[in-house]
């Protein structure tokens, strides 16, 4: 479908090499524990960073 959304739930979702890897699969979202969360933004745009650098 075209607006099927797709993404991670649980401490896998903050792992800074794991949220790499879903942003390169193109998931839409990763939800994990309040304490990971800046941790898993930071992962994110460094992900969008080196992807757009690597083009």
């Amino acid at each position: 479908r075209n607006n099927l959304k797709c993404g991670v739930c649980g401490e896998h979702g903050g792992d800074p090499a794991s949220v790499e890897f879903f942003y390169n699969t193109g998931l839409n979202y990763v939800s994990c524990s309040p304490f990971r969360v800046p941790v898993a933004r930071l992962a994110a745009a460094q992900a969008a960073i080196k992807a757009e650098r690597n083009k």
